[in-house]
């Protein structure tokens, strides 16, 4: 079979290929990578409590890794560095931005930050209030992204 493409059919091709790959290029830009969830469950394979599952410290992108970029105590993007300012982001079911989980308590928007918006415990959008969003009876999780 012969196909015999002129120059007036190599034109919308060209132009769909364009927008394919623009379209691409801006979906990888604002993708956050699942790190895990906050339940407390250690038998969820998602939950960041699981040794075997998200937790595991043999994961590349568990939190308990000590050698990967979000557990590492030398990264800006870990949970452990008490000066990280990229920590992972929280969010609930409801996909509300819960803060970052980071030990660093000079970032506002940690949740290690007791005068922060998200680590103050008598504030309603803080994990650490036991009356708000944190409450431990409203099975709420949270989920865990880090930014690429």
């Amino acid at each position: 079979m012969l196909l015999l493409v002129t120059k007036q059919m190599r034109e919308p091709v060209k132009n769909l290929f364009s927008v394919v790959v623009v379209f691409s290029l801006s979906l990888n830009v604002y993708a956050d990578q699942f790190l895990g969830i906050l339940n407390g469950n250690p038998y969820d394979p998602k939950s960041i409590t699981n040794p075997y599952g998200a937790g595991s410290p043999y994961k590349p992108d568990s939190i308990n890794n000590p050698y990967g970029i979000y557990g590492s105590p030398y990264s800006n993007r870990s949970t452990t560095n008490r000066y990280a300012t990229n920590a992972p982001k929280i969010y609930d079911k409801q996909g509300n931005y819960r803060g970052r989980l980071s030990k660093n308590p000079y970032d506002p928007e940690s949740v290690s930050n007791p005068y922060g918006r998200y680590g103050n415990p008598y504030s309603p959008d803080s994990i650490n209030n036991p009356y708000g969003s944190g409450n431990p009876y409203n099975g709420n999780e949270f989920s865990l992204f880090g930014e690429d």
